[in-house]
């Protein structure tokens, strides 16, 4: 059968079509990068905070944000498993708060044998096979509630901690922070007990009941988080105590700063997870440009207490445009 030149010309024509949509496709793709962004969990206010300053850099500069992320800070292999989805998936960077510093390294070195650019955020990881490393300085912010604790205890006394988690390197550079200072500064306060809250509510619930129990004239509670914040001075409440035994906390959430505007709690040394969505997702976009952004980024903390909550500095960090970019 012979095909008329017409037919021909229509095939050529045809086929001239589907390769420049193909092409523009892939220009469509190549534009927009995709940026994988995996907190250690979902619950808590803070990782809201990340996910909105995520977004706002995507909107900047040009990435789509993929977020995702274990239901709990202690799904380890849930967290292992997202990174390993997004390897597959050959996105353009990843941005990973490693729930633990150890699991975590061999599916980092994983993500950069394939040539996939990863910046840690939140918390450290002990490899260096990682673009930067977007975190508060959290051995200094323990230091900071360190020396809050020397200063309403002066004369010394009887103190709790309640940590986070085992293995999670941002709360144990906290909380060594912390007992370093009172060690080095307060040598008349003593720690009298030390529980994991295991980065749960109910559970940092439990445990500060249990202190509280165990010793009624303890004096103040360190906490190293949200979530063992809100269960130490809920525990406080429930033993008729809000405001007698002296509270430091870390983090912040709505309930929180109502505690600290109550004098049911001191004071928080307060992140900024806002700034630090936005600087990780920064960092991975100027990475893939050819740029090289800093090893190291550290995006502060602030003592927050009664007497500044009303500061206009203060109010910005407490109160981050979440809505505004996780509608």
């Amino acid at each position: 059968m012979k095909i008329s030149p017409l037919h021909n010309a229509g095939g050529r024509t045809a086929f001239a079509c589907l390769a420049l949509l193909f092409a523009s496709n892939a220009c469509n793709r190549s534009t927009q990068l995709r940026i994988a962004v995996i907190p250690k969990g979902q619950t808590h206010i803070f990782w809201q905070s990340v996910h909105a300053g995520a977004v706002k850099a995507g909107n900047e500069l040009g990435a789509k944000i993929l977020w995702n992320g274990p239901a709990t800070e202690l799904d380890l292999s849930k967290q292992i498993g997202i990174v390993d989805d997004f390897i597959n998936q050959h996105v353009d960077g990843i941005a990973l708060a490693p729930g633990h510093g150890e699991s975590l390294v061999p599916v980092v070195e994983h993500a950069a044998a394939e040539h996939i650019p990863v910046s840690i955020f939140d918390s450290g990881i002990k490899t260096d096979k990682y673009v930067s490393y977007v975190s508060t300085d959290n051995y200094k912010g323990g230091v900071m509630a360190g020396q809050r604790m020397g200063e309403i205890l002066p004369k010394g006394g009887k103190i709790a901690i309640i940590a986070t988690t085992p293995g999670g390197v941002s709360t144990m550079e906290r909380e060594a922070g912390f007992k370093d200072t009172i060690e080095k500064n307060s040598p008349n306060i003593k720690v009298v007990a030390f529980q994991y809250g295991m980065s749960d509510r109910a559970k940092s619930l439990s445990v500060a009941e249990d202190i509280l129990t165990a010793n009624p004239d303890i004096d103040a509670i360190f906490c190293s988080n949200e979530s063992g914040s809100i269960g130490a001075v809920q525990g406080a409440k429930s033993h008729n105590l809000a405001g007698k035994v002296k509270i430091v906390g870390f983090d912040s959430s709505p309930t929180l700063i109502e505690d600290v505007q109550a004098g049911n709690i001191d004071s928080l040394v307060v992140q900024n997870p806002f700034k630090m969505g936005y600087m990780v997702v920064q960092s991975l976009v100027d990475q893939i440009h050819g740029k090289t952004p800093e090893k190291r980024i550290d995006t502060g903390a602030t003592l927050v207490t009664a007497a500044n909550l009303k500061d206009q500095a203060v109010q910005e960090l407490l109160n981050p445009p979440i809505q505004q970019y996780l509608k």
